[in-house]
């Protein structure tokens, strides 16, 4: 969008985990302010003094957000509104400290467990999860999974992850209309 832009391509301003999105990783998407794409947010931000972070504005949370993450688009919505209040709470530099240690375990996940089917279910788990938690899976994944073919490896850490997603009342699917 013409005149919008950001600093942090990590973290979008209305709080999609950009570096953690599977279009972002096929590389067909810079995120909001680093290419071509229209967003109504953005066009919000720039009528509200091009704030970078919706959490900024002084009208947030605005009508906007009331349904925001009700569903998905090709990255999760589930926890756009606490990722953003996350980020306003610990600070942008502590939150994208965490963000680019998920990233990192995402980048693990595809290199090591992905079986060729598994990105989005990857993307997701890792949006979704707490740090500590994927780092027990990693973790428990590395250590069972050793000499194992691929899509055993890939069966094992998506079975987990789907253990610990119900645990936690989450839905590791993509949500559409």
């Amino acid at each position: 969008m013409k005149g919008f832009t950001r600093k942090n391509p990590m973290f979008s301003l209305c709080g999609l985990n950009c570096f953690l999105c599977s279009m972002h990783l096929g590389g067909h998407c810079g995120g909001c302010g680093f290419g071509n794409q229209s967003c109504p947010l953005a066009r919000c931000s720039l009528e509200h003094g091009a704030v970078e972070y919706c959490f900024q504005c002084a009208e947030y949370p605005c009508e906007r957000y009331s349904h925001i993450d009700a569903y998905d688009s090709f990255i999760t919505h589930q926890k756009q509104k606490s990722d953003l209040e996350k980020a306003r709470r610990i600070g942008l530099e502590a939150y994208n400290a965490e963000q680019r240690k998920k990233s990192e375990i995402l980048e693990r996940l595809l290199s090591r467990y992905n079986d060729g089917r598994k990105k989005t279910l990857f993307c997701l788990a890792v949006n979704l999860l707490e740090l500590d938690e994927l780092t027990a899976i990693l973790e428990q994944a590395d250590a069972e999974t050793n000499g194992l073919p691929v899509k055993e490896k890939a069966a094992f850490v998506s079975a987990l992850f789907q253990k610990y997603a119900a645990q936690k009342g989450l839905t590791l699917k993509l949500r559409r209309k």
